[in-house]
């Protein structure tokens, strides 16, 4: 009985230090992150930074087209993944017959573990050239491009949390819904997915900061020029995400220049966007299981 007891607090220890031990982690990047990109507040004016010039060179720091790139991509990318994501993972769970779930999950699996750089080697042979000849553009490297690439990016991840989600509500709420006389897609949109809207959100938020942190895949396609985006024309444009561009000047500046210290003030600004993400869905869950406890009590 005591063994148990023993076994039973070293385990509990153990998920308390990791759970700690995760915060303590992103607290220690963040504290490395400010003390290496606050210097830039100081060394560029706030006008400067706001500007929507960037070219480093000639002392221009604008990181608004940097943002308006990333934001362009990421959300262009989630308008795809989120519903295709979404469907796929309904299909899996609620329609598919069991021997094509049991190839079409793993297969999901495998997609999700395709490395991103061969992503965008795709996306230069074979969808940039499609997206010009299709929409005849000057060029096929565009934010367009990007977001398509950056949704089958994000779609794997939506699917496999979400078919998760959907696989674990209780069949009892399925027959339920079946023998009050709703139909099997009533079922499916007003008893299965709303049971499962946490797991799901979840899905969507860990797709949509896959596809906010994606560097290789939107460098390679994305045409890379930092200009502001206006409009919705700017999706047949090309664009330049902060994520590219760290990656792309990170090794070239000097350490400790005005330079370096913005480019860890974009990464800054990136781990706020996800900061941000993952409280924002973070909160809806919790306001979600809150409503679902009032109601069963």
């Amino acid at each position: 009985m005591k063994s148990n007891n023993w076994t039973e607090a070293i385990i509990t220890g153990l998920i308390k230090s990791a759970g700690y031990s995760a915060i303590l982690i992103v607290g220690i990047i963040f504290i490395f992150l400010f003390r290496e990109g606050s210097p830039a507040i100081v060394e560029v004016d706030l006008s400067s930074l706001f500007n929507l010039r960037w070219y480093p060179i000639e002392g221009y720091f604008g990181i608004l087209p940097l943002l308006g790139g990333t934001l362009l991509v990421t959300i262009g990318a989630g308008l795809i993944a989120v519903p295709f994501g979404l469907a796929t993972a309904i299909y899996i769970s609620e329609i598919a017959p069991r021997w094509a779930r049991e190839i079409l999950k793993p297969l999901v699996e495998v997609l999700g573990g395709i490395p991103s750089v061969l992503l965008g080697f795709i996306g230069i042979l074979v969808l940039a050239p499609f997206v010009r000849e299709f929409l005849h553009l000057p060029t096929g490297l565009t934010a367009l491009t990007g977001a398509i690439l950056l949704g089958g990016i994000a779609i794997p991840t939506i699917v496999s949390v979400s078919e998760d989600a959907l696989d674990a509500v209780p069949k009892t709420y399925r027959d339920a819904s079946l023998a009050l006389g709703a139909t099997r897609w009533q079922t499916i949109w007003r008893v299965t997915l709303p049971a499962a809207k946490s797991g799901v959100l979840t899905g969507i938020m860990l797709g949509v900061g896959r596809a906010i942190g994606e560097t290789m895949t939107v460098m390679m396609v994305t045409g890379n020029a930092p200009v502001m985006p206006r409009g919705i024309s700017a999706l047949f444009q090309p664009a330049r995400t902060m994520t590219a561009t760290i990656a792309a000047e990170m090794g070239e500046v000097a350490n400790g220049s005005v330079h370096y210290h913005v480019l860890f003030l974009i990464g800054i600004i990136l781990f706020l966007l996800s900061l941000i993400v993952n409280i924002a869905t973070a909160s809806v869950v919790f306001r979600q299981r809150k409503r679902a406890e009032r109601i069963l009590s």
